[in-house]
């Protein structure tokens, strides 16, 4: 990605030299202030967000919204690793606020954590897919990206925002689903009480 990065920077630098050549230091010190205007915002956003979620884990605000998505994240994932699931929580619950860099030590423990269960490969795409397409309840980042270049009215895309990662979200479930198979701690309980009844049986019958 970097080397791909590269090029287009130096395709770019050619061309507008060989087009522009006056306005290429000109469009440098532009792009570089605007970068900087930017990383700037977005520090401020991060820095409250970042905050605001240290103040909830020692609130005990964190357990308790990691609580009342535990159901729908383990009915979801399907594992049963007490582990994976709250820290899937925790990754879910920064991600919907739209600051997907603090969800990032949190996704990365759970996808160790994840490739340890008995179910690894369907957890781990469901988390992938689920962090990829990740609910935007209030994206805050988009918001600031808006606010550093001068936006009118930045929050106008909550909503919309809102309705597209619901719609990719509950798309992407739907298709993990149905292209990879699912080996659930539940299915395999299930699966096992008829071959336990069979083998009690047969030794049952052997007994006689």
């Amino acid at each position: 990605m970097n080397i791909i990065f590269v090029l287009i920077f130096l395709i770019c630098t050619f061309l507008l030299l060989c087009t522009s050549p006056e306005n290429f230091l000109v469009a440098m010190l532009d792009g570089a202030s605007k970068s900087a205007t930017l990383c700037v915002s977005l520090l401020a956003t991060y820095a409250v967000w970042m905050g605001l979620m240290r103040v909830w884990e020692d609130s005990g605000v964190a357990r308790g919204v990691s609580k009342l998505l535990r159901p729908v994240a383990k009915k979801i994932l399907k594992t049963d690793d007490e582990q994976a699931i709250h820290s899937a929580c925790m990754s879910f619950s920064v991600n919907m606020l739209g600051i997907s860099g603090a969800a990032t030590p949190y996704g990365v423990k759970t996808a160790q954590l994840l490739d340890k269960t008995t179910n690894a490969e369907y957890s781990s795409a469901m988390f992938f897919v689920l962090n990829a397409t990740s609910l935007q309840i209030l994206p805050s980042s988009l918001v600031a990206v808006r606010v550093a270049m001068g936006s009118a009215s930045p929050a106008d895309i909550i909503i919309p925002t809102l309705l597209v990662s619901l719609f990719s979200t509950v798309l992407g479930v739907i298709l993990v689903n149905v292209f990879i198979p699912s080996n659930s701690p539940s299915e395999k309980r299930e699966n096992s009480v008829p071959k336990t009844r069979k083998i009690l049986k047969t030794v049952g019958a052997g007994t006689r």
